[in-house]
């Protein structure tokens, strides 16, 4: 039996707007009102609310999830990622379809789920491993190990409505994952915490999935979900879009985020401080040849692409650099245009550079260049986020398995016996 099965999941909600001119309702009036709404309930006469609709945040969901397996869950905000946490923790009941899960099931789905603010760390630990069916010997023998992942020792026996957010996430995930449920669910709750307390948790989960038990995880970071996930379901507007191996799900989903035409004129309003605009950066044009979408490449394929820039004024030296970021922001590449067109002069109008990166071999992610234009006076125009660049999946990715490969460049390396 699989440790999740999901039938036809459906959960609605009765939307409530307020009418333009419509009084507030007074206590007498619930009263009064209330024995004519029994009626037309019991009689089958009850009329729709005018004021009302209805709004389903999940309809029509299907999937299974093996034991010992990790699934991530992606998809925009207000797609519903959620709202499925909670139904598969039974915080609320579905509209339609059925539910099964196998195991014992632990879930962080928001910041202190399942703590009482009166009581002490101390207290809703022991709490928490009685809400999971752990006996207190089972609870005290792993209490030691919490308390030192979570970082706060020293606040144990102070109340957590006393404790700052950060430590409030800390201490529930450590309970989550140290008191051994057969399934652990996490939501969007890491952004709470710091970026190093963010790296022990998603190893945490890489230990607690590799140990057998199931995990799901829902995240806005691309790099975590793929690093921790086999599997994803990609969720829009309450329904499945997409199941299969992570790096394919992610790769669709981050290419439906953004819908780049193939030119993309850059904003002429300084963007920032720094720049002369002597000379400015007018597009990047992608190149109109091919199955792809503008703006995404298959994996091992030549990148090349136009950037025009216009010249206000004469300007010697002139040099074109571009930085290529990964997804969380970080720069991984850059290069300028001085070794091709070293001591370059560009006389007053419009100009157009080629850049193409041949060996540059990206792993299927969705990833940004930065564009700047410098000459022997400096700094004449910069834009931090151009545009973005889309690599997806490709036969020879296939091949050489670069989707289980942690960084972003693969490079080109022999391994020999000497």
């Amino acid at each position: 039996m699989p440790a999740i099965r999901a039938e036809n999941l459906g959960k609605k909600y009765r939307l409530h707007h307020r009418q333009e001119g419509r009084r507030y309702k007074a206590l007498r009036d619930v009263l009064a009102a209330a024995p004519k709404r029994l009626w037309a309930r019991i009689s089958g006469q009850e009329t729709a609310d005018p004021g009302s609709e209805d709004f389903w945040a999940l309809q029509d969901v299907s999937f299974e999830i093996a034991e010992g397996e990790a699934v991530g869950i992606v998809g925009r905000n207000g797609a519903g990622k959620s709202t499925l946490l909670k139904l598969l923790s039974r915080i609320t009941e579905p509209s339609t379809g059925r539910i099964e899960v196998d195991g014992r099931l632990a879930s962080l789905l928001e910041v202190g789920t399942g703590f009482h603010p009166e009581l002490t760390g101390r207290e809703n630990v022991y709490l928490n491993g009685a809400i999971l069916g752990m006996t207190r010997q089972e609870i005290k023998s792993r209490f030691d190990e919490i308390v030192a992942f979570a970082e706060v020792e020293r606040f144990l026996d102070t109340p957590v409505k006393r404790y700052s957010s950060g430590m409030y996430m800390r201490l529930a995930f450590a309970v989550a994952a140290h008191l051994e449920p057969e399934i652990l669910v996490v939501d969007e709750v890491l952004a709470v915490g710091d970026i190093e307390f963010q790296k022990k948790c998603l190893g945490k989960m890489e230990d607690v999935s590799h140990g057998g038990r199931t995990v799901l995880f829902v995240s806005h970071n691309m790099d975590a979900v793929l690093r921790l996930c086999s599997r994803a379901i990609h969720l829009a507007k309450g329904t499945v879009v997409d199941i299969g191996p992570t790096p394919a799900v992610v790769a669709k989903y981050l290419a439906g985020q953004k819908e780049q035409s193939a030119i993309i004129e850059f904003p002429q309003s300084p963007s920032a401080d720094f720049v002369r605009r002597n000379a400015v950066l007018v597009r990047a044009e992608w190149p109109s040849s091919g199955n792809n979408s503008p703006w995404t490449v298959p994996y091992g394929e030549e990148i090349s692409f136009v950037i025009t820039v216009e010249c206000r004024e004469p300007i010697r030296a002139a040099e074109l650099g571009l930085a290529l970021y990964a997804p969380t922001g970080t720069e991984i590449a850059s290069s300028t245009s001085t070794l091709a067109l070293p001591d370059l002069e560009l006389s007053r109008g419009v100009h157009s550079f080629r850049v193409t990166y041949r060996s540059l071999k990206l792993v299927p992610h969705s990833y940004s260049f930065g564009v700047g234009l410098r000459s022997s006076f400096g700094m004449e125009d910069f834009h931090p986020k151009a545009f973005a660049l889309d690599v997806v999946q490709s036969t020879e990715s296939s091949i050489t398995k670069v989707d289980g490969f942690l960084g972003y460049v693969v490079p080109e390396v022999s391994y020999a016996l000497s």
